[in-house]
């Protein structure tokens, strides 16, 4: 009986357990570019483009292979529209009774699928570490969900940098050595870029025309879209940034939009790449004596550590986990978020840059972006549904825990012990933005006092009943309450009015 292959957008794997197990000499692969998935919230035109590039190419990949193929472009005239209207007609047209599917990353997609008046068998997605229910065994009986714990099991799991069961180098985690400030020069030119094809042209063309209300350019489009592409740009980073990736990849700088940063997680969070093939390239650099320890171990760290524990998180709370909001936060989402004018160098910086590539790297999004929404007190929801829409490697099961969790605090604590949030001086230490600010990093108070010094007082005064008693967050109370009331009053009230100015849409 001749069966349906549903290959999502994100999916565009060979090993995907969906195509495993179903028959090439029957079975027929459905792939679709539909409107309700680019626009259920406004993705990036280069996300959009990025991933219908790559769905074309790998159904023509798939087609090479001996599959059946049944691909509708986003212009086809009897294009559905969304997935389940997609499966539907496919169903009517080829006389299908049933639907192999890889579970979706995503509870809306998951649901959708479930509610569908189809017979479908949904399978693990089984291109991770850890399966979900290792990561619910795991979290089973533990009082905090901290990843470092979860990491260090999955680097014993795969043997990645293990000496026996000891970790190489005697220790889990090398972050203290990767803290450098912004260098004044840089020596990689960046990640590897590809130049358009034919069909990425047509895509190009086609997005330019469908989506052209949404937040971004396509300009200078240069991402890989095939699988061979996505491995030649992994090769570039390992062979020429993964050496100093470590030591500055919390920094930032004005004039370099990705210093040593890979910029692959589009390709992984596509299924262009897998993760334990990226890491294993890593651990070669590093026995090889061609990238030191504390670049390897934190690149590793990042993905079988943090991208695994984060997908578990997602699925572990459920679907309602992108509507917490712990701290009660309702401030909108401002302009500036846009675009629009802003005085603050550092988010006009990082807001511009992530308009024309859909990335900025995680301190870019932790420390500057997503720092000033917790600082501000904007709605949680509306942070997360800038991430999702803006960056090109958001899926919500990896977009939503960092958001949601790691960003904003909105799960209360689930992911991080304390909330993430800073003064200016940690941004000053961090890159070269402040020296080309409207605002002074080194005023406290006043017109001219960089806002994240007023705004982080203002957040622990707010939220002082939660966090005054939180072990990691004693001092910082404590140096408050040396300062001498008036100062303590002034940097309240200059903080309300910078407040003020931000709700009544003006340039802060």
């Amino acid at each position: 009986m001749v069966k349906l292959v549903l290959v999502l957008g994100d999916q565009l794997s060979a090993y995907l357990s969906a195509l495993r197990a179903a028959n090439k000499a029957e079975d027929i692969v459905v792939m679709a570019e539909v409107e309700a998935e680019a626009t259920y919230v406004k993705h990036h035109p280069k996300k959009i483009a990025f991933i219908f590039a790559a769905m074309r190419k790998f159904a023509r990949a798939l087609e090479a292979d001996g599959w059946s193929v049944r691909y509708t472009q986003l212009d086809d005239t009897q294009n559905a529209g969304s997935i389940i209207g997609e499966l539907l007609r496919r169903m009517e047209e080829t006389g299908a009774k049933e639907v192999l599917a890889t579970s979706p990353g995503e509870w809306r997609l998951i649901e959708a699928l479930e509610d569908a008046p189809l017979k479908i068998q949904m399978l693990e997605d089984d291109r991770f570490i850890a399966s979900l229910q290792e990561f619910e065994a795991w979290a089973e009986g533990r009082k905090a969900l901290r990843m470092e714990y979860f990491y260090r099991d999955m680097r014993r799991k795969t043997g990645l940098l293990m000496d026996g069961d000891k970790p190489v180098g005697e220790k889990w985690n090398f972050d203290h050595e990767n803290r450098k400030a912004a260098p004044k020069d840089v020596s990689y030119s960046g990640p590897l870029p590809f130049e358009p094809d034919a069909i990425t042209r047509d895509v190009l063309a086609l997005v330019e025309a469908s989506f052209a209300d949404h937040f971004g350019t396509l300009d200078g489009f240069n991402f890989a879209t095939t699988r061979d592409d996505a491995l030649k740009a992994l090769d570039h980073f390992i062979t020429h940034a993964l050496p100093r990736f470590g030591d500055f990849q919390d920094a930032m700088l004005t004039e370099n939009k990705f210093l040593y940063h890979a910029v692959i997680s589009p390709y992984l969070n596509a299924g262009l790449l897998g993760p334990l093939e990226i890491c294993q390239a890593a651990e070669a650099a590093y026995n090889d004596g061609h990238a030191p320890i504390n670049a390897v171990e934190g690149f590793i760290r990042q993905i079988i550590g943090w991208r695994e524990y984060v997908r578990g998180i997602y699925f572990l709370e459920g679907p309602n986990y992108t509507s917490r909001n712990a701290l009660d936060h309702t401030r909108a989402l401002p302009a500036l978020y846009w675009g629009g004018e802003t005085k603050m160098h550092c988010l006009s910086k990082a807001v511009a840059q992530t308009r024309e590539e859909a990335y900025a790297h995680h301190i870019q999004r932790l420390m500057v972006t997503g720092n000033f929404a917790l600082l501000a007190g904007i709605d949680p929801e509306q942070v997360h549904q800038w991430y999702l829409e803006v960056y090109a490697d958001a899926f919500e099961w990896v977009e939503a825990p960092n958001t949601i969790g790691m960003s904003q605090f909105a799960d209360g604590g689930i992911i991080a012990s304390k909330p993430y949030v800073s003064s200016g001086a940690y941004i000053n230490r961090m890159s070269n933005y402040c020296k080309s600010c409207a605002y002074s990093v080194k005023e406290k108070t006043g017109e001219n006092a960089c806002p994240f010094n007023l705004l982080y007082w203002d957040f622990l005064i707010r939220h002082e009943d939660r966090f005054a008693n939180n072990t990691r967050m004693g001092n910082m109370y404590r140096t408050w309450n040396r300062m001498h009331e008036d100062h303590r009053a002034t940097v309240l009230a200059d903080a309300a009015i910078f407040l003020e100015k931000l709700d009544a849409g003006e340039a802060v």
